[in-house]
């Protein structure tokens, strides 16, 4: 099985697919804007059997344009509690503090980037996990 997750926001969203196994296909942060045009690619190119979304801002205006743009795949709403505070810790794994600041606990310090792809990738990881 292969879904494809979205933190929607107003601005931007996180975008990423997973397979079965959790692992990362692709992830990226895109302009909200956008999101229908990048879920095109990613569903042409991964074929997703699931999109997940999570509850959090603008996710119903979003819930509606995804079902519109993809009426043959399931959408399911999925929790978001918690995720960004994750997502912050998953970003520091992905990219260990380099300089002065590897010496400051990551806990107290904020990504310099976006983290909602991260936040999708575990709405996807956390799905997978819980459905079996």
């Amino acid at each position: 099985m292969v879904v494809a997750a979205i933190d929607p926001g107003r601005e931007k969203c996180g975008l990423a697919v997973v397979d079965e196994d959790g692992r990362v296909l692709e992830q990226a942060v895109v302009a909200t804007v956008w999101l229908e045009d990048e879920l095109t690619e990613r569903v042409q190119k991964f074929r997703p059997e699931r999109i997940l979304l999570g509850n959090g801002t603008t996710s119903r205006t979003a819930e509606e344009d995804i079902r519109t743009a993809f009426p043959d795949i399931p959408v399911e709403i999925v929790d978001e509690y918690r995720t960004t505070d994750d997502a912050k810790i998953a970003y520091w794994k992905a990219n260990p503090p380099t300089g002065w600041r590897r010496f400051f606990p990551t806990s107290m310090q904020v990504p310099p980037v976006p983290v909602d792809d991260f936040v999708a990738v575990i709405l996807a990881q956390r799905y997978l996990i819980n459905r079996g």
